[in-house]
């Protein structure tokens, strides 16, 4: 079974965002709403008011060295922000 949820994105914004209830986590590019939605709820037990997503497209990238320039992609990925319902969080940072 593939893992839905990669990893939380914990940045200045996204903390700010915590406060109304709303959380991102770097999720699977091939994954939708309803998958993500299942596997947040399953992983955390709580309960989703919605889900907005974002796809990002990998920056192409090129370093220069003494045998010549080298070119390549990052990776594209997919960014999902969840909104909980009132009364419900996700403790990100545990101790």
């Amino acid at each position: 079974m593939k893992s839905i949820i990669k990893r939380p994105i914990l940045t200045e914004k996204m903390t700010m965002l915590g406060e109304r209830n709303q959380y991102a986590f770097e999720v699977d590019i091939n994954a939708n709403k309803i998958e993500i939605a299942h596997a947040i709820t399953k992983r955390f037990s709580v309960e989703i008011e919605s889900i907005r997503t974002i796809r990002y497209k990998g920056k192409r990238k090129s370093q220069f060295t003494k045998r010549g320039r080298l070119a390549g992609n990052r990776p594209s990925w997919k960014k999902a922000i969840i909104t909980l319902k009132e009364g419900q969080s996700i403790e990100l940072l545990e101790a």
